[in-house]
């Protein structure tokens, strides 16, 4: 019998939410992240889709991950969002006609060994200059901006390549903080003096839909794709974001328990009268984490039930006090569709980014309307 733990993809609503991210940043292209296995979405499913429906570059944190979707068949561009690590990389880039991100005197030198050697490919890369700006992660800092772009227009055809300046934003998601504005002001002022007509990349999800002034002519939309809030304060619902990852199970087994029976592990929890408990299989074993608080909602037959006792490894439990005609076999929604992942991650004390993205490869994935897949291995 197959563990009925499963991811579902909703690709209707991926490209729903690509449409929002297209009326918030109408003039802009858009560059597509789906690093981390798209968020734990299906890297090859979801880019795909996303190809498909035209937009403009599919981001990735690293080779391995551009390299996936090369072998996928996916012709689109794509950028490597932290650059490369190795000459040997960076012949892979021209290899595969892949676009770079350079924030390091050491990627331009990778750089210039591989167009040595490439020249008579006739092609070359589009480079992605990453600046600091206040993120204090990667990039240059603004006073080497002019003479690295100066190294990079005397490499082989240096003179012709396109170039995007761009920088991250560190905290977009909150409307209040003035220093999304000094970032984007500091941006403005190193691309000021550039020739005309470089394009420029600075928004975020959260900038796409809060700080329409970093827009600029290309944005990098990530967790608002897959249909979840990248601003605390409003949920996805409020953007007209819809979730793609739905997560589910069934009730494998209901237990009659008694008053001052206790649940689970470490007997955390002792029922205070008689009553039914449902076991879920889920665990953190398949990426719910083992964390979350007791009575954090699930989703069975219409309503919302609480967790009860600890997390284990392939199950958790439920209260079914107000579900007495609950059965074995009975669906539940870990999040997703009726339960917002967001609503799990405040139970569990951290951010949707990391429930998505922590689904093992034990579980299945089902893209809607297809067959199963192999799961996301992160």
């Amino acid at each position: 019998m197959t563990r009925p733990a499963r991811v579902t993809l909703d690709l209707a609503a991926l490209l729903h939410n690509l449409t929002q991210v297209r009326r918030h940043a109408p003039g802009a292209r858009v560059v597509a992240v789906v690093k981390a296995n798209a968020y734990g979405h299906g890297a090859v499913v979801c880019g795909q889709t996303l190809a498909a429906a035209g937009v403009d570059a599919l981001g990735v944190a690293c080779l391995d991950e551009a390299l996936e979707l090369r072998q996928a068949g996916i012709s689109s561009p794509i950028l490597l969002l932290e650059g490369v690590f190795s000459y040997s990389e960076m012949q892979a880039v021209i290899q595969h006609q892949l676009d770079v991100v350079v924030h390091s005197d050491e990627q331009i030198a990778f750089l210039q060994q591989a167009l040595a050697t490439a020249a008579a490919s006739g092609w070359h890369p589009r480079v992605w200059l990453k600046v600091e700006t206040g993120m204090h992660r990667l990039g240059f800092l603004p006073e080497q901006v002019a003479p690295v772009l100066q190294r990079l227009r005397a490499l082989p055809g240096g003179a012709f390549w396109p170039v995007v300046m761009m920088s991250h934003l560190a905290n977009a998601g909150n409307r209040d903080d003035d220093y999304t504005r000094t970032q984007a002001q500091a941006f403005d002022a190193v691309c000021a003096p550039l020739p005309p007509g470089m394009d420029r990349s600075l928004a975020n999800s959260a900038a796409v839909l809060l700080w329409p002034d970093t827009h600029h002519q290309w944005v990098r939309p990530g967790i608002m794709l897959y249909g979840i809030s990248p601003v605390p304060e409003y949920s996805a619902a409020h953007f007209d974001l819809r979730p793609v990852m739905t997560v589910t199970s069934e009730i494998i087994e209901i237990k009659h328990c008694r008053k001052g029976d206790t649940v689970g592990y470490n007997r955390t929890w002792t029922c205070p009268e008689d009553m039914m408990v449902g076991v879920v299989a889920f665990g953190y074993g398949d990426g719910y984490p083992r964390h979350t608080r007791e009575l954090t909602p699930v989703w069975i037959n219409g309503a919302l039930v609480p967790l009860i006792g600890v997390i284990s490894m392939d199950m958790l439990t439920v209260d079914l006090r107000t579900q007495p005609g609950a059965r074995i076999g009975d669906a539940v929604e870990l999040w997703g569709t009726h339960l917002p992942v967001e609503t799990i991650a405040g139970c569990a004390g951290t951010i949707p980014y990391e429930l998505v993205c922590r689904i093992t490869r034990r579980v299945q994935v089902m893209p809607r309307g297809d067959s199963a897949v192999a799961a996301p291995q992160i």
